[in-house]
């Protein structure tokens, strides 16, 4: 898996989803940057970008991401709607802040490249260096001092870095990545712990079957004849009456969950999105409190 750099400042709740997923469907391609860019048309630099959280993914190249993973797009295409959302009214602060930083680091590639050109057509011998060269003046210690300079031609020393600096500089961009996606994404560490917690206290899921919509509605609340509760957790992959309950109120509410079938399944996934981006509820899939009161309200 790659270790993915922090995210900028800043992006609103619903960015930072969004570019996490798109983290998650690049590293279950099992494909590098260069390879997906060559796969999806789209250039690395454009997915660097998407993929840092500094540009949005157009939706035609989030469309080849999720072939490439094999991903269910109806979930992805709800989290990028509400990315977009937030971004229209964020975006563009963060991506001014992101601008000069990115036209530095282009600069500096642009600089090193000419500059390893210059060098490739220059003259094939190098000169030697003098014993005066700030290279020299740093020798590892216990290193054997060098004797008088022949006339003669001068083997071409070469500087290769410290095994101990590499090392050190692996793990601290390992450990700098791990605090990252601690930080950054506190809610992934909250959904999964939360998931096995709920599957203890839920009964097995049951088959799908034929659910009827009644409704009524009862002290200011709407009721669809398939459960009452107003707080049980549901979620992708669950079967039974509250999955039905959910599904007769959000076609009341005219959105369409693709059938009555007491299954949870993506166009019931896609539904409850929709849902809650219209009342300005997080953004997470899952029928809480929350959602319960705007379905029944």
């Amino acid at each position: 898996m790659a270790r993915w750099k922090a995210l900028p400042e800043g992006l609103d709740p619903a960015v930072v989803r969004f570019v996490a997923e798109l983290r998650r469907l690049k590293d279950e391609t099992g494909l590098s940057v260069v390879q997906v860019a060559e796969r999806t048309g789209y250039s690395e630099a454009s997915w660097q970008r998407y993929f840092g959280g500094r540009m949005l993914a157009p939706r035609e190249a989030v469309d080849k991401l999720v072939e490439l993973a094999g991903a269910e797009a109806a979930t992805v295409s709800a989290l990028q709607d509400a990315a977009q959302e937030a971004w229209r009214a964020t975006g563009s602060a963060v991506g001014s802040d992101e601008a000069s930083d990115e036209a530095s680091d282009e600069a500096s590639d642009e600089a090193s490249d000419e500059a390893e050109l210059d060098a490739q057509a220059g003259e094939p011998e190098t000169p030697a260096l003098p014993t005066s060269s700030p290279e020299f003046a740093s020798e590892p210690s216990g290193a054997p001092v060098p004797g008088p300079v022949s006339s003669g031609p001068q083997p071409v020393r070469r500087l290769v870095p410290d095994a101990r600096t590499v090392l050190t500089s692996l793990l601290s961009a390992l450990v700098g990545a791990v605090v990252t996606l601690a930080v950054t994404q506190p809610w992934s560490a909250t959904t999964a712990s939360a998931a096995p917690a709920a599957a203890t206290v839920k009964p097995p899921a049951k088959s799908p079957v034929a659910y009827h919509c009644t409704y009524q509605q009862s002290g200011g609340k709407w009721y669809a004849g398939a459960s009452t509760t107003s707080t049980d957790l549901v979620m992708d992959g669950d079967a039974g009456p509250e999955v039905a309950e959910v599904q007769c109120l959000l076609q009341r509410a005219g959105i369409s969950p693709g059938g009555i079938d007491g299954a949870f399944g993506p166009m019931t996934l896609h539904a409850v999105i929709q849902e809650q981006l219209a009342h300005h509820i997080d953004v997470d899939g899952q029928v809480g409190p929350q959602t319960w009161a705007a379905l029944r309200g």
